[in-house]
């Protein structure tokens, strides 16, 4: 999985104001957090990670897999690290110290038993966001499928796995849902290629349900959908699906995040600005949300 970098972030942020960002944040986010201003703290040393790590006791991997926020960290070490870096601000050191607290804490997640890794830090990178604009050429987003949709389709997608795992990965998925209808919910912008509405994923009787599902979807203030047609022909993005994730702090970078066989692909800064102007070519080419509403319910019609 590509290492994440972030812009300079600001080092005077309160521990009350961490607090509050905190508050319905993923330790995920938190961790990453962390891992950004540990690694500008570095940077600005003039240090190499190898040699923080012999100063803390441990591998120049491990330092970058904190600051990569993939690893949490203990207090002993990062007191260490910030002797180092001399840090010597009382309210930043506090903040550094509470965002280490608080991103060592469990996510919802982890009642669901181990999930694969690039899953679970996916999980919790949503569960941060305050906005999601998602791409699909193939199927329905995960966060509008329905129960008889997503356990078609994990059945099919991974025949290798065992029906407890799939049963797992079902409810797994629904939870996820919550992030729609919770309060401050979040925003979902997505643009569906209009083969995600005529494939049959578990069948007509699914699929009536899961297009039905979709026009409800219309409905909510927090959701537009917008289906890219056939008739459209070629356009960008058509090399597969993409997420980008927008956080409510002001010293969040955005992510995008695209999924292939073997795992995520995290992107920031440049390459997920790239990522953006295409989401944003894909919208001017698809359909507006209200002539996307008509062909989903014309499709279903179809079906009936």
């Amino acid at each position: 999985m590509h290492s994440l970098t972030v812009q300079s972030v600001d080092a005077g942020v309160l521990p009350a104001e961490v607090n509050r960002v905190s508050e319905g944040h993923s330790p995920t986010f938190l961790r990453f957090q962390l891992g950004a201003r540990l690694r500008e703290l570095r940077e600005r040393a003039g240090l190499r990670a190898d040699e923080v790590g012999e100063h803390a006791d441990c591998s120049a991997s491990t330092i970058s897999r904190i600051e990569g926020g993939k690893v949490g960290i203990r207090r002993g070490v990062l007191l260490q690290l910030l002797e180092l870096y001399n840090v010597t601000d009382e309210a930043h050191r506090e903040t550094l110290l509470t965002l280490a607290k608080q991103g060592k804490q469990r996510g919802w997640w982890a009642r669901y038993g181990d999930l694969p890794a690039a899953y679970a830090q996916y999980i919790g990178f949503e569960a941060a966001a305050s906005e999601m604009r998602n791409y699909e050429p193939l199927v329905v987003p995960g966060q509008l499928q329905t129960e008889d949709y997503l356990r078609a389709l994990f059945r099919a997608a991974e025949p290798y796995q065992t029906e407890e795992t799939v049963e797992k990965r079902v409810r797994v998925r629904l939870a996820r849902q919550d992030l729609l209808t919770k309060e401050n919910p979040l925003r979902l912008l997505t643009v569906l290629d209009e083969g995600v509405l005529r494939r049959l994923i578990g069948g007509p009787d699914v699929m009536r349900g899961q297009l039905k599902r979709l026009s409800e979807a219309i409905q909510m203030p927090n959701v537009t959908i917008q289906i890219l047609p056939f008739s459209g022909g070629a356009y960008a993005g058509m090399a597969g699906s993409f997420a980008i994730l927008s956080f409510p702090t002001a010293d969040a970078p955005t992510i995008a995040c695209a999924e292939g066989l073997t795992g995520a692909l995290y992107a920031e800064g440049d390459d997920a600005r790239r990522y953006t102007l295409v989401f944003d070519s894909l919208r001017a080419a698809a359909l507006s949300p209200l002539e996307s509403a008509r062909l989903i319910d014309s499709v279903r019609a179809e079906l009936a």
